[in-house]
């Protein structure tokens, strides 16, 4: 099979032709263009890479505290039949476990130290079926909150806030009061802390109480639990499970999955992303587009052997593609090194960021602030392929004009003072 000679042609050029001084500074052209290509592929990758490997972090620490879906009575009221709807729940195949909680709110007091907190009861023997932070308190604290001995445990970040630890007693202010001939006053109720927790999560590790489900029905006068936690075999399909166990459910019962949880900040999150995309794209455009100046000084310099091809029988649409080739295997070659670069630093970013604090002397992540101490990173293919499109087709759209004013020219013109 022959190659057709626009290809050839086109990879000569690319290759920079004849060795003269000319050509050689717009091979160096044509090399910066192919570099800043790689770079800008590579730079889009590895920042978003890195921000989905933090989202997934993030993710993850949440998940090991709240459910991926919760089932729960309206205006905080106890479930009518909670064995009833814990059998319609597990009977779905996509769920792995259930527990049943009870949620609220209240006030925490030690001396003069006065913190909110959100109260979750539970069911010490359920409650590992749901989260993985209850699997790591299930040896530990959890055989220690027994029903009727009103202990509980902490948050770490809310424990160091109120300067208490295990086997300190704290005063649990209920919301809503009890009526004495004196006026309405709040309950208040002396806990015992039996434990606390660090989930790396300061939003729960700073506000979240967990006690045994009995005492805080008798706290705040419930007659059951308000809700049932689940999890669920695949954390990604929990808005198709929530929409199914709504069809499926018996009672007024409101569904919320993990995503509306925490809705601004995962849209925060994709906001960021997007973004960084159309910023860090912007490098990848500009370096597409310096292959317009390189192609233009390539078809200023072939004037007279397009003129000489043209004699030869070339046409206007051949000469056009000789010079597409040029710019396409620029583009080409530019995403391709940008693609292995780029998830060469992405896959191995645990090695090259240690490698770069130690010569550095520096900490990039520092642990009491990012509650993290190592760079996450997740290449995803959805993130990839757009990257290498764009940056494909902005280095073609680039040799349109160049390439279209090289079969413009005229060769008797181009060969006059040859």
């Amino acid at each position: 099979m022959q190659i057709p000679y626009e290809l050839i042609l086109g990879w000569r050029y690319t290759r920079a032709g004849r060795a003269t001084r000319r050509n050689g500074f717009i091979s160096f052209i044509s090399g910066v263009s192919m570099l800043g290509i790689a770079l800008g592929v590579a730079a889009l990758i590895i920042v978003l890479s890195v921000m989905n490997g933090f989202q997934k972090e993030v993710r993850d620490r949440m998940l090991g505290v709240i459910s991926h879906i919760e089932v729960f009575a309206p205006q905080g009221a106890a479930l009518a039949d909670p064995q009833k709807t814990l059998a319609e729940i597990r009977a779905n195949p996509n769920v792995v476990g259930a527990a049943t909680f009870i949620a609220a709110q209240a006030l925490l007091a030690r001396g003069e130290d006065m913190k909110g907190a959100i109260v979750r009861g539970i069911d010490p023997a359920l409650e590992g079926q749901v989260t993985d932070l209850a699997v790591q308190l299930q040896d530990t604290a959890f055989p220690k909150l027994v029903s009727g001995e009103f202990g509980m445990v902490l948050g770490g970040e809310l424990a160091r806030a109120m300067g208490v630890r295990e086997g300190d007693a704290v005063t649990l202010i209920a919301p809503s009061g009890q009526v004495t001939p004196a006026g309405v006053v709040p309950r208040l109720k002396q806990m015992t802390v039996v434990g606390t927790f660090d989930s790396g999560h300061f939003e729960y590790d700073s506000a979240l109480v967990m006690m045994h489900q009995d005492d805080a029905a008798k706290i705040f006068r419930l007659e059951g639990p308000t809700g049932i936690r689940v999890k669920l075999k695949d954390l990604h399909q929990a808005r198709e499970v929530a929409l199914e166990l709504s069809k499926t459910l018996s009672g007024d019962l409101l569904i919320r999955d993990w995503t509306r949880q925490n809705k601004n900040w995962f849209a925060a999150v994709e906001l960021e992303k997007r973004m960084m995309f159309i910023i860090l794209t912007l490098i990848v455009a500009v370096a597409a587009f310096n292959l317009v100046s390189t192609l233009v000084m390539t078809v200023t310099d072939k004037r007279a052997d397009i003129a000489i091809l043209r004699t030869l029988g070339a046409s206007p649409g051949s000469i056009m593609g000789i010079f597409m080739v040029q710019g396409a295997m620029v583009g080409v070659i530019g995403t391709l090194s940008g693609l292995l670069l780029g998830l060469g630093i992405a896959f191995n970013i645990d090695v090259i960021v240690p490698g770069l604090e130690q010569l550095f002397n520096a900490s990039f992540l520092p642990k009491e602030i990012y509650l993290i101490s190592r760079m996450p990173s997740e290449p995803q293919y959805a993130d990839i392929m757009p990257i290498a499109v764009i940056s494909l087709v902005l280095s073609f759209l680039a040799t349109i004009y160049p390439s279209w004013r090289a079969s413009r020219v005229n060769p008797a013109e181009a060969l006059r003072y040859e």
